[in-house]
């Protein structure tokens, strides 16, 4: 990605977690101190939401600091609340990008990729200063970390919060509440339904 960061890092996404909060807590209890995080969640105070809702075409307020549930277990984030999380579980905020600023139908279909992915390229710096595109990526320094964990898994369960989880593809199953999390092409589901 232009303007990636530049750090050995430990990536989450944000938009199918139900109390990212909690997630995020997570995520700390699972990093060395000083460790990098790179986090990317689904803005929802973006462009297209503003002016949709300006335009009485979206019911939800996107200035408001709740999540929004687009679809089941989907989110979408006010970067205000994001920031705060972050503070919360002892995570220094260094960077934000923001990236897919041109994702609408009309542009793609009228402008040249390559033309699309500079301008995009041009614009992700700016996410320090604010935040409206639809997707946000930040970089945080982990302060407090010191990891709970010691065995070569680093999975608690999301539902009850045991853990270490031991590492069995094609499913974990948390030995305390039975939540069965399926593993699919080395991809983690850890949604709670």
């Amino acid at each position: 990605m232009p303007g990636s960061f530049d750090c050995a890092t430990m990536i989450r996404t944000l938009h199918h977690m139900a109390n990212p909060r909690q997630a995020l807590e997570q995520v700390q209890g699972a990093l060395q101190k000083e460790a990098c995080f790179i986090l990317e969640y689904a803005n929802k105070r973006n462009l297209k939401a503003i002016l949709r809702y300006w335009l009485r075409r979206q019911s939800w307020d996107p200035f408001t600091l709740e999540p929004v549930e687009f679809a089941e277990l989907n989110f979408d984030f006010h970067p205000k609340a994001i920031r705060k999380w972050l503070a919360d579980a002892s995570f220094h905020l260094e960077r934000t990008l923001t990236v897919s600023h041109f994702r609408t139908g009309f542009l793609k279909k009228h402008l040249p990729l390559k033309t699309l992915v500079r301008m995009d390229s041009v614009l992700q710096p700016t996410g320090n200063l604010f935040q409206l595109s639809p997707s946000v990526f930040t970089r945080s320094k982990a302060l407090n970390a010191t990891p709970a964990l010691t065995s070569g898994s680093i999975f608690r369960c999301p539902n009850c919060g045991v853990g270490p989880l031991e590492d069995t593809p094609p499913q974990l199953k948390c030995p305390k509440c039975h939540k069965v999390y399926p593993v699919k092409g080395g991809i983690y589901d850890f949604r709670v339904k």
